[in-house]
């Protein structure tokens, strides 16, 4: 049986000129224009944007969105590269997008807005788009495409790759993971959405990628995102305005959303400390994250809400030095900030963590970096497929 993936943004409203989708969408405004799209991102000021833009807003970093595509929104074509289509049309450069939610990802992470106030925002306003398209405008992709697009993504110079989908394990596709993360690649993904995912599915179950849940305006978790001991950070999922196609606008809710908001908050630290590792990075944004829930990691949380200015201001010791705090001043040993700085050789080999991933991949000539510090067993059951 051929493994399928599917979105993980459930829409309450695609903004444009037609009628609404069903009765929750009925109850929201039919069209938001770009003087007022700014005031409805709620999670900007949430996550205290403005701050973070103070110190890094995430220029020359690639940011690969495996999606339906990427339409050149006038709010992204500033930093909108050219990518590809793996779907089975294979026409084009990935700049199309007949769905609207890999716009709405790519507007999330990278918006760069039509002035000072108006159009949408991204979390990572100068960060560049790689747009790899490997699903048309259904809400289903398969498993080989979704390898074949990070593989894509691993070969054309993306620092981060930002993946709002989920469906069942694949070796084929845990192989591509694993090259990526050897290639020095931030991976993020979502964790799932409720009720179609029982729990955290894949790829974000997998070693060396980042899995997102979601919470809601209160800092709650979202009633649509799954919880399991994958987690490693949750961020906004709610109400989540973007860009869309035709030039339009959007609102959805899930964990794609929360996903492409921790793959920008990714494309900002890598701005902030180029020369820290994929795996350091990762670490830094689960060691910054806001502890919620019962101390501690948690299944809901995972470590806590992602903190943009945390997480490129703390002072965070390495991987390995775990019994040291990351906010703690004057704390003994090494922090992931000398990473502003071009690191020695020995320096960058001491972050690479050698990995052997469910018995299954064996590293050739070299060593895996792990990113978490948690992962399924081989003989859990697979989760449910999302429809």
């Amino acid at each position: 049986m051929v493994a399928r993936f599917a979105l993980l943004t459930t829409p309450l409203l695609t903004l444009l000129p037609t009628p609404p989708l069903n009765a929750e969408a009925a109850a929201q405004p039919p069209t938001v224009d770009p003087q007022n799209v700014r005031s409805e991102q709620w999670h900007l000021r949430y996550l205290k944007i403005e701050d973070a833009h103070k110190i890094s807003t995430g220029s020359g970093i690639t940011v690969a969105v495996l999606d339906t595509g990427v339409y050149p929104h006038p709010d992204l074509q500033e930093n909108l590269l050219s990518g590809t289509d793996l779907t089975d049309e294979g026409r084009g450069d990935g700049r199309q997008d007949r769905d609207g939610h890999g716009t709405g990802m790519a507007g999330i992470i990278a918006a760069h807005g039509q002035s000072l106030r108006h159009g949408a925002l991204g979390i990572a306003p100068q960060a560049n788009v790689l747009p790899v398209r490997f699903k048309r405008d259904g809400p289903q992709g398969t498993a080989d495409g979704l390898r074949e697009a990070i593989k894509y993504a691993t070969r054309n110079g993306a620092r981060v790759i930002s993946i709002s989908s989920t469906g069942a394990p694949d070796v084929g596709m845990q192989q591509a993971i694993q090259e990526a993360a050897q290639a020095d690649i931030v991976l993020v993904a979502a964790a799932g959405n409720q009720p179609d995912d029982r729990q955290v599915g894949f790829p974000a179950a997998y070693p060396n990628v980042v899995a997102v849940g979601g919470i809601d305006h209160q800092g709650r978790p979202a009633k649509i995102s799954v919880s399991g001991a994958e987690i490693d950070v949750v961020a906004p999922a709610v109400e989540i305005y973007s860009t869309s196609i035709g030039g339009r606008y959007r609102v959805g809710t899930g964990t794609s959303g929360a996903t492409a908001i921790v793959a920008g908050a990714a494309a900002l630290v890598r701005a902030k400390y180029p020369y820290l590792p994929a795996d350091e990075v990762a670490h830094r944004l689960t060691a910054t994250a806001i502890d919620k829930g019962p101390p501690g990691r948690d299944d809901q949380y995972g470590y806590g809400v992602i903190d943009l200015v945390a997480a490129l201001t703390a002072d965070v010791p390495p991987r390995g030095f775990g019994s040291a705090s990351a906010s703690a001043p004057g704390g003994a040993g090494p922090t992931t900030a000398a990473a502003e700085r071009p690191r020695a050789d020995g320096e960058r080999a001491a972050t690479v963590r050698g990995l052997v991933t469910l018995g299954v991949l064996v590293a050739a000539g070299g060593a895996w970096v792990v990113f978490a510090r948690r992962r399924r067993r081989s003989d859990d059951p697979p989760p449910r497929i999302s429809r």
